[in-house]
């Protein structure tokens, strides 16, 4: 199965009972009436595609079918348009620096898969022959650095650890020394799982970026935010604060297979303008790829028969 099937069936949920509803609601009327343009608001806010995403497609439909009426593109076709130009907007891009090394910071609350999220990016790029470290900073969890040792192992990525209850700043510290001293060209920081309401935890994490920064200046160069995609909205109030702790650079949306809540995703970006950069619907390394707009906007809002 290629990856974009695996994100259609991982879509199933939604867009079955989306496609189903959008079907029932057009077909009953020659023309959106505004009954039927509220049932549609309703349909696309059940699959958590947020207020404003909504109501941007609710306008394109209406300007489309008073435009050009029932010849126009079906209902569907502007939705999937509109969520995929929305989602153009940002940078999906990992972003490697001219030279040197280039620090990625792993963030986000406890279990959205931060740990195999830095493994199997770790294995992206050495796939594409630029070697990779793994930095074991979650020094707190039970088994974090087993885990990681593991995935790194597994894939023939070098892991730099300390022991734990150690100072994670002075693990990311040490991590840059390490992968400069390989000559990589990645280090990817697994830092600890937070919760985003936690002042104290969201300060620690400020003061790992703060060493990084100081031991390699305007590191790290990317931060991203891993959530949970079976979270739904609740992933929109994480992202918005450790976006305020941490200045984050992309997105990395895991457990896609089997949600109903793909279309938070979509609300997320539209509201705080991050991009999306990879998307994972599987265990597999290979089941973690770089996001493409087109692909996930047909994939959410395709008719599964």
């Amino acid at each position: 199965m290629g990856f974009f099937d695996k994100l259609k069936a991982a879509f199933t949920k939604t867009t079955s009972a989306l496609a189903h509803e959008v079907k029932r609601i057009v077909s009953r009327s020659p023309r959106l009436t505004a009954a039927s343009l509220e049932e549609l608001e309703a349909a696309l806010l059940r699959a958590d595609l947020g207020l404003a995403m909504t109501q941007q497609i609710i306008a394109a439909a209406k300007l489309a079918f008073e435009t050009q009426g029932r010849a126009g593109p079906d209902f569907v076709e502007i939705a999937a348009r509109e969520v995929e130009q929305s989602l153009c907007k940002g940078d999906a891009r990992l972003h490697a620096q001219p030279t040197g090394l280039t620090v990625v910071s792993v963030v986000g609350v406890n279990g959205t898969g931060k740990t195999t999220t830095s493994a199997k990016l770790a294995h992206l790029v050495q796939q594409r022959g630029e070697p990779a470290v793994l930095a074991a900073c979650d020094t707190f969890r039970a088994a974090a650095i087993e885990q990681l040792k593991l995935w790194g192992d597994r894939l023939q990525v070098p892991v730099i650890a300390g022991a734990y209850q150690a100072d994670p700043a002075s693990v990311a510290h040490d991590a840059i020394t390490a992968a400069q001293s390989r000559g990589a060209k990645w280090l990817f920081i697994d830092t600890a799982g937070r919760l985003h309401t936690k002042n104290n935890l969201m300060a620690e994490l400020q003061k790992v970026h703060r060493v990084m920064d100081k031991k390699l200046p305007g590191a790290p160069h990317e931060t991203l935010l891993v959530l949970d995609g079976s979270t739904g909205m609740n992933a929109l109030n994480q992202a918005r604060e450790f976006h305020k702790a941490v200045k984050l650079t992309g997105l990395v949306i895991t457990k896609l297979d089997g949600t109903s809540k793909g279309g938070a995703v979509v609300a997320i970006q539209r509201e705080l303008g991050i991009p999306v950069k990879f998307i994972g619907v599987g265990e597999q390394p290979e089941d973690l790829q770089p996001f493409d707009a087109k692909q996930f906007a047909d994939a959410l809002f395709a008719t599964h028969e």
